[in-house]
C-alpha cells in the first residue's frame, strides 16, 4: 500500500516548452507543479525533442528558485514513441514523475524498470485516463511506486467513445471508481481538469463534486484555479471550529470516564474523531 507524504490540494501544470511560464509557477503558490511534456507539447518528434532540454533546464532552475515547491515532470505515455527519451529530462531532485494513461500494473513496472536503468527511484503520479486504466485502477495504485493518482476525464471519454457534458454524468462511474480505488490503496487522488478557465462558478461546482466523491485535490491548468482549489479542498473555518469543539468534548468525556458520548445530536465514534484531527492537521494545527 502506497502512502503519499505530499497530499496536494492543487497541482498546477505548465508546458514543457515554455520556460517563461514554468518560471512563473510559484507565483500562484500551488502545492505542486508539473512541467508537461505530454499534452502541452505538440505530438511530433521535432516538437518533443526540442522541448526536452528546455524542460530539463527549467525544472532545475525552478527547483533552485522555489525549494519549497514539489516539482514533477509529466512524460509521455509508456506505449508512446516518446517515453524513453522523455526520461532523460528526469533528475533525482524532482518530487516525482507523472505518467499518463497507465493501463495495468505491468505498465507501472515498466516505468519503474526504465527509471532504475537510469539510476532513478522517483515516485509515480499515475494518470488513469483510459477505459483500461480505470478498469485496472486498483492494481495500478497498489504498485509500491505509485504515491498519487489522477483521473483524466477528457481522454477517458474520448477512449470510451462518449461525449463530455457540463454535468459530468458520463464520467461519474469512472471518477468514483478511481477515487474508491485510491482510497483502498492509500493513494492521494487528484480530480479532473476544468477546461472553462474563466468560469469560477464552474470550477467551484466541479471541485465540490470531486471532493464529495473523495478526491483530495485538483489538477489546475491556469494559475487562477490554484486559490480556488485550496479553498474547495481545504477545511473551511466552520469545519475547523466544529472539529475543535468535538475534540474538546472528547477530551472532557475522557476526563469524566465516559467511553461513549454524544456531540451536537450525534453519537461519537473513532472515525469522527479521526476526521476532526485530520481537519485541524490540514490547517496546520495540532489536534
Amino acid at each position: 500500500m502506497s502512502t503519499a507524504v505530499l497530499q496536494p490540494r492543487s497541482v498546477l501544470f505548465a508546458p514543457g516548452n515554455r520556460p517563461d511560464l514554468i518560471a512563473k509557477l510559484p507565483r500562484a503558490q500551488p502545492d505542486a507543479a508539473v512541467i508537461d511534456l505530454e499534452d502541452a507539447v505538440p505530438s511530433t518528434p521535432e516538437a518533443k525533442a526540442a522541448a526536452r532540454p528546455v524542460a530539463r533546464d527549467a525544472a532545475r532552475d525552478l527547483i533552485a528558485a522555489a525549494p519549497h515547491l514539489a516539482v514533477f515532470v509529466r512524460v509521455n505515455a509508456v506505449h508512446s514513441p516518446f517515453f524513453e527519451e522523455d526520461l532523460g529530462v528526469l533528475t533525482p531532485e524532482l518530487a516525482g514523475v507523472v505518467v499518463p494513461k497507465l493501463e495495468s500494473a505491468a505498465d507501472v513496472q515498466r516505468v519503474v524498470g526504465a527509471l532504475a536503468a537510469r539510476d532513478l527511484r522517483l515516485p509515480v503520479l499515475a494518470g488513469l485516463e483510459t477505459a483500461a486504466g480505470v478498469w485496472h485502477a486498483h492494481e495500478i495504485m497498489t504498485e509500491p511506486a505509485v504515491s498519487w493518482a489522477y483521473f483524466g476525464a477528457e481522454d477517458y471519454t474520448t477512449d470510451l467513445g462518449g461525449q463530455r457534458t457540463p454535468g459530468n454524468l458520463e464520467v461519474l462511474y469512472a471518477r468514483s471508481h478511481v477515487a474508491l480505488a485510491a482510497r483502498l490503496a492509500g493513494v492521494h487522488a487528484l480530480d479532473i481538469v476544468v477546461t472553462r478557465l474563466k468560469d469560477e462558478a464552474a470550477f467551484r461546482e466541479d471541485a465540490a463534486q470531486g471532493r464529495a466523491l473523495g478526491y483530495g485535490g485538483k489538477l489546475c491548468i491556469h494559475p487562477a484555479q490554484v486559490a480556488l482549489a485550496h479553498e474547495c479542498f481545504g477545511p473551511t473555518v466552520a469545519e475547523a471550529e466544529r472539529a475543535r469543539r468535538l475534540l474538546d468534548a472528547a477530551h472532557q468525556a475522557a476526563l469524566e470516564g465516559r467511553g461513549a458520548f454524544s456531540f451536537e445530536g450525534q453519537m461519537v465514534d473513532e472515525p469522527m474523531l479521526a476526521r476532526a484531527r485530520a481537519i485541524l492537521q490540514a490547517r496546520g494545527e495540532t489536534p
